[in-house]
């Protein structure tokens, strides 16, 4: 057990980069193309019309913040949280239109890597899961701005240990 608390914050780093390389890219590579992303989702024909273009717009903006958010370690464990989310619902919209036999671009990393939509798209969104998979297992590590600005204040002369986050209007006299 030891073994595994020596290895849980280099995974949880790892992992926290990892999912967030990986969200950076994606959001960058639609944003850079806006109107192929937007054909994109249109393609899998679930949305209704008039909500594709905020998705496609906005989709992309919240991929890049969430991916800087995991690379700097903040709100670490909500960041996970809604990568996997997020994660699901292309999984399920890959695959239901994979099973529908639509022809689609996945959109995945917009219009930098083009591929069908199919069990090699589905497998490979799987596999970029597993970065986050790591970070809700294990944490993000204590490299990141989480551990910085949730770790306690030294003991003053007293001994009392100060905390961020304690109310400056109570005083805490032993």
């Amino acid at each position: 057990m030891a073994d595994l608390a020596r290895w849980r914050d280099p995974l949880g780093l790892a992992g926290r980069l990892a999912a967030g390389g990986i969200w950076l890219a994606a959001g960058i590579a639609k944003a850079l193309d806006f109107d192929s992303f937007h054909v994109q989702l249109e393609g899998y024909d679930v949305l209704p019309h008039a909500v594709v273009p905020w998705i496609a717009y906005g989709l992309p903006l919240l991929e890049i913040v969430l991916g800087g958010y995991l690379i700097l370690g903040l709100l670490v464990r909500p960041a996970a949280w809604l990568s996997l989310s997020l994660l699901v619902i292309f999984i399920a919209a890959q695959a239901q239109a994979w099973a529908r036999g639509l022809a689609i671009d996945c959109g995945c990393f917009g219009s930098v890597d083009v591929q069908r939509v199919g069990a090699g798209t589905i497998i490979r969104d799987l596999l970029l899961s597993i970065p986050t998979l790591v970070v809700l297992a294990v944490g993000g590590g204590r490299y990141g701005l989480d551990a910085l600005l949730h770790r306690p204040l030294p003991a003053d002369q007293h001994g009392h240990a100060s905390a961020v986050g304690v109310d400056p209007g109570h005083d805490h006299l032993g």
